[in-house]
């Protein structure tokens, strides 16, 4: 068998022969290069696709492994030991999910759901808890207080807690929760939070919260080796209003139980002794400024007590030993309202205002219609009068609401205190019931001053002849006198039920003390109640201190046995031709 092959050409090189055969093809640059650009596409692609499953391979082990590692960290906390519980809530800081989760754990709101083996949060309710999920946040059944174990604390997880809570708070939108977190994390400092600190400061906008990081990192640049940097934190935290700085500063003037300083470095010493003077110079001045204002609210207490009796002493000469029950009258319209209204303090407590003047104005102008009346001009008689109309109102509410005090509960905008700096805080109640002092005085003020009531009720208190000689009805002027002063009574008990117990003998605590604001200030003169009232306020919180409650009080009803010896007629006398009668 013979193969016909094709005849080469021998004198040809080899490397000539084939660039001439390729060369003879003419689109032979245009197809390699078509073919090798899709070779690489297609090496690519599949480069690509390889890269990305490499990836998915590997980053599904990590989620896995993070899942993992947070579920171990809860299930630590809801089973493990103290110990691991520690260990757990510090591997929690990396996870922003696990923000909520701690702060019901620090309030106490964490439990283990027994029968499905998770972590609740739970809310009191009537049959036990309301329950919802801890890490889905989703809304669960709710369960009897069997159905659930609290997860218990000890003060070094509490520590933990607030340190990891402060850490995972730093980056929060809300400005207030991140100041509130600095403050947590100032206790319990460590390099890792000092570090947070500096990274926070960087891109923190919020004043008070750059102002207290950098508080925080100047109390730690104390324990700095640098001498100057040690200087330059005294000099710049004797210009702080913070309780911390002045404690920290405190430390390096103290003495060891040997007498040797523990500072070693006198200048260091002396800076933070320096400090500590301009600080506490401070500190008094902040220190008088809540000491007039603890007098002021006391004062507005007592003008509100005493500004119903200066109407009916000034204007009827009547001596109500009964003023006190119509103030315990309005403090119990309070409780009432609020029985009526538990999920609505704050208007409760605003529809208890009108409620109470017209509870107290009825009860009083009952006692003037049916006792008082027919003893005008007997002091002595109505004085024993008024005195058996308390004992018998105190009764009627120990026979209706028990002898027992009732709790009145203080609206959310009432309660707490304004914070303006570590060494000044004025409480909200004590500040609305001066702000409701002013706006009764002065509504009081526009009564008499613009109504027809409030012209009949000066001419009867300057000359009762005169105006019943003028054809003014002196009888029905009494009794709505009366009223006017029992009314207002009622809305001063409105103020003490939200800082002092609602009882039967709330009022005894107030009568004695509203007889001196009206003497001491001037019967039947309203701004000398005012001023009186406010002047008495202050002088029992700047002699408390340093006599005590009880004698501070005694020192003050010396002082006025001793005033009235020279000005019978009080601070502001009544003006009038029958003024001296």
């Amino acid at each position: 068998m013979t193969l016909n092959l094709p005849k080469k050409d021998l004198k040809t090189p080899f490397r000539q022969r084939s660039t001439a055969s390729l060369a003879a093809t003419p689109d032979f640059v245009t197809t390699t290069s078509q073919w090798l650009g899709q070779r690489w596409r297609g090496v690519f692609k599949s480069f690509l696709v390889l890269a990305v499953l490499l990836l998915l391979i590997l980053a599904l082990p990590v989620s896995a492994q993070t899942a993992d590692a947070f579920a171990l960290a809860l299930e630590q906390i809801r089973q493990g030991s103290m110990v691991e519980r520690e260990q757990a809530i510090e591997s929690l800081v990396a996870d922003s999910r696990s923000l909520k989760l701690l702060q019901a754990l620090q309030d106490g709101k964490l439990f283990d759901l027994k029968a499905e083996s998770k972590l609740v949060i739970g809310s009191e309710s009537s049959l036990g808890y309301q329950l919802t999920d801890a890490i889905s946040g989703e809304n669960l059944p709710e369960v009897e207080r069997s159905a659930v174990g609290k997860i218990n604390l000890t003060n070094k997880l509490r520590s933990t807690l607030r340190k990891v809570i402060g850490q995972l708070q730093l980056n929060v939108d809300d400005a207030d929760a991140r100041l509130i977190a600095v403050k947590a994390m100032i206790k319990d400092i460590d390099d890792k939070s000092l570090e947070l600190l500096r990274t926070r400061l960087i891109q923190e906008q919020d004043a008070k919260v750059r102002a207290a990081i950098e508080q925080v990192l100047l109390i730690k640049d104390l324990d700095s080796q640098d001498k100057t940097a040690r200087i330059a934190a005294i000099t710049a935290l004797k210009e702080h209003n913070s309780q911390d700085a002045a404690n920290r500063l405190q430390t390096l003037t103290e003495k060891d139980a040997d007498g040797e300083f523990l500072e070693a470095d006198s200048d260091i010493r002396n800076l933070a002794e320096a400090a500590l003077v301009t600080i506490n110079g401070r500190l008094k001045t902040y220190a008088a400024i809540e000491t007039v204002f603890f007098g002021l609210s006391l004062g507005a207490v007592l003008v509100l007590s005493a500004i119903g009796l200066a109407i009916t002493f000034g204007v009827m000469g009547i001596i109500n030993m009964a003023h006190g029950e119509l103030m315990m009258l309005g403090a119990y319209t309070t409780y009432v309202m609020q029985q009526l209204m538990p999920n609505y303090l704050g208007t409760a407590l605003i529809v208890s205002i009108p409620m109470a003047f017209l509870v107290a104005a009825l009860v009083g102008i009952a006692i003037e219609r049916g006792v008082i009346r027919f003893l005008y001009g007997r002091p002595l008689e109505t004085l024993l009068a008024t005195f058996g109309v308390s004992l018998f109102l105190q009764q009627a509410v120990r026979s209706i609401f028990s002898p027992l005090n009732r709790s009145v509960s203080t609206p959310e905008w009432m309660s707490g205190s304004w914070q303006i700096n570590d060494f000044l805080s004025l409480t909200w109640n004590r500040f609305y019931i001066l702000v409701f002092c002013l706006l009764v005085f002065t509504a009081l003020l526009q009564i008499l001053k613009r109504t027809k009531l409030g012209l009949e009720v000066r001419a009867v208190a300057q000359n009762r002849g005169m105006a019943r000689a003028m054809g003014i009805p002196t009888a029905r002027v009494d009794a709505m006198t009366f009223g006017l002063g029992s009314g207002i009574a009622g809305v001063a008990g409105v103020a003490l039920s939200q800082i002092t117990n609602v009882g039967p003998n709330l009022g005894q605590a107030y009568i004695v003390d509203s007889f001196m604001v009206v003497v001491f200030g001037g019967v039947g003169n309203l701004f000398g109640t005012l001023v009186a009232g406010f002047t008495l306020g202050i002088a029992n919180k700047v002699l408390e201190p340093y006599a005590g409650a009880v004698l501070a009080k005694i020192l003050v009803l010396v002082f006025i046995i001793l005033f009235i010896q020279k000005k019978p007629r009080g601070l502001f006398p009544q003006k009038g031709r029958a003024a001296e009668s």
